[in-house]
């Protein structure tokens, strides 16, 4: 039997996606961690059709956790390699001070659960979906009413640092957490072909309670690239239109009137939708509005979520074999951008429900301070620039020879599945290497890293001495990409 109309650890599951997903004293309210783990126990014990596993370690000392939905009931990775279905990976809680995708995902699973039960066919039949059901454990058992006071939502969530502070969609390169070392293998094992990350927006205000944040077309490149641009994108956008909830990119707009237009979020490889660009998978991040009521925010994600999956499950051939091409393509490109620029000659114009820009006295200093007018709403033509060209452009190497002695770096390619062979007895090679002449530095550290740019490089070739036991990294495998942006010094 399903479990709508039962309680579950004091709090009731409502029918409705509609509805205040979770709800105490008449109070919007989110689950917490131990909820929201028994909450998945509990529909893993109920349905064949969904599987929670532990899949590494977090900061906090708990396991990192995945829920996964098969419809035929198969939850093994391996077995999902003799399926067809569309992989789609959805991550919840990185800043788990935005819960919406927590219980927007807990709904979904528990929905699309139930209609398998039931007898129904749909999308749902031909996905393998995997659901973390919170990444930044830490943050959220951290809970608090204050750690974002201004947002509209649930009386207490948790906050933005993991158990060491940091800011873990940041961290996925760099690899300073266990949570993201635990991604990285899981990512690669998973292979995703779509992935989603949902957060919550702050910084401007408008009248849309859902944005979207996509990997940069021109980055992610060929032939994903082009059919993200001109395809899925503006299939999501029009499907949410249908919905309900019209939805515009991501409101990039920080301290000026949104109406000047704004530039697409560029997510470098340290954020998670970058990352799994490198891979050739399409990345989606999820951006509500924090000044809206928690109850929409929460349908328009689960609403957002449905829509990517049933795009991608009713074009699945299509996307298989693209990714299928770029992979091979990506093989075969011998040179790869390593930085952009925006371009701002060129622009697509999107259609912004704001409101008015305006100053009044503060009524604290008496200094005039900006604000938004609900009072004067309007839907206005603006422009989003949204191309960027290369800047720095690479050739890439036959393989890369890493000395044993730098074993941090070892041990972080280790996490991603890097495939390298170790050297059988000393000798000398014949290499290609760089010499810095000039670089410049931030004035101040992040997260225990000081970050370098413009980098100025000078190439030699020599007979370099390398040890029995070094490390050889040929670049003909699935990371090559990604064994250049993060090998490269520029």
């Amino acid at each position: 039997m399903g479990i709508i109309g039962i309680l579950v650890m004091g709090f009731s599951l409502m029918v409705n996606a509609q509805q205040t997903p979770f709800e105490r004293n008449g109070k919007n309210y989110t689950a917490t961690y131990q909820e929201m783990i028994d909450y998945y126990r509990l529909l893993d014990r109920e349905y064949r059709c969904i599987k929670m596993i532990e899949c590494g370690q977090s900061d906090a000392g708990e396991p990192l956790h995945l829920v996964t939905f098969n419809a035929q009931g198969l939850h093994r990775i391996e077995d999902w390699g003799k399926q067809e279905n569309i992989r789609i990976l959805i991550n919840n809680g990185i800043h788990p001070g935005e819960p919406d995708g927590i219980d927007a995902s807990m709904m979904l699973l528990r929905d699309l659960a139930q209609k398998v039960v039931r007898g129904e066919t749909g999308w749902f039949d031909t996905v393998s979906l995997a659901v973390i059901p919170v990444y930044n454990i830490g943050g959220c058992l951290e809970r608090s009413a204050f750690h974002r006071p201004d947002q509209e939502g649930p009386e207490e969530f948790g906050e933005r640092g993991n158990s060491q502070y940091l800011d873990l969609n940041r961290d996925f390169i760099k690899c300073d957490s266990r949570e993201a070392r635990s991604f990285a293998s899981l990512f690669q094992e998973l292979n995703p072909d779509i992935f989603i990350d949902n957060h919550v927006s702050d910084g401007a205000d408008y009248q849309h309670v859902m944005t979207l944040a996509t990997t940069q077309a021109q980055k992610l490149g060929g032939v994903l690239g082009t059919y993200l641009l001109h395809q899925f994108e503006p299939a999501l956008f029009q499907g949410m239109k249908n919905s309900g909830y019209p939805m515009i990119p991501y409101v990039n707009v920080w301290g000026k009137d949104a109406k000047e237009g704004w530039n697409q979020f560029f997510d470098g490889p340290r954020y998670s939708s970058g990352y799994a660009a490198l891979f050739q998978t399409f990345g989606f991040t999820i951006e509500t509005h924090m000044l809206k009521p928690y109850p929409l925010r929460v349908d328009a994600t689960y609403k957002l979520m449905s829509i990517i999956a049933e795009y991608a499950t009713s074009h699945q051939q299509e996307i298989k074999k693209l990714r299928l091409k770029a992979k091979s393509d990506c093989q075969n490109v011998q040179e790869f951008p390593l930085s952009w620029k925006l371009r701002k000659d060129t622009f697509q114009s999107v259609e912004l429900m704001g409101y008015e820009y305006k100053l009044r006295p503060s009524k604290v200093s008496g200094l005039p301070v900006h604000y938004y007018d609900h009072a004067s709403p309007y839907t206005e033509k603006v422009k989003f620039y949204n191309v960027y060209e290369p800047q720095v452009i690479v050739a890439a190497p036959k393989a890369y020879i890493i000395p044993q002695g730098w074993w941090k770096v070892i041990e972080q390619l280790q996490f991603h599945e890097v495939e390298m062979t170790r050297l059988e007895e000393d000798q000398m090679v014949e290499v290609e290497y760089y010499r810095i002449q000039d670089y410049k530095s931030n004035d101040k550290s992040y997260e225990g890293h000081h970050a370098n740019y413009d980098v100025i490089v000078a190439k030699e070739k020599g007979q370099i001495h390398f040890r029995k036991g070094d490390y050889f990294i040929p670049l003909s495998q699935n990371a090559k990409r990604f064994l250049i942006e993060t090998l490269e010094p520029q």
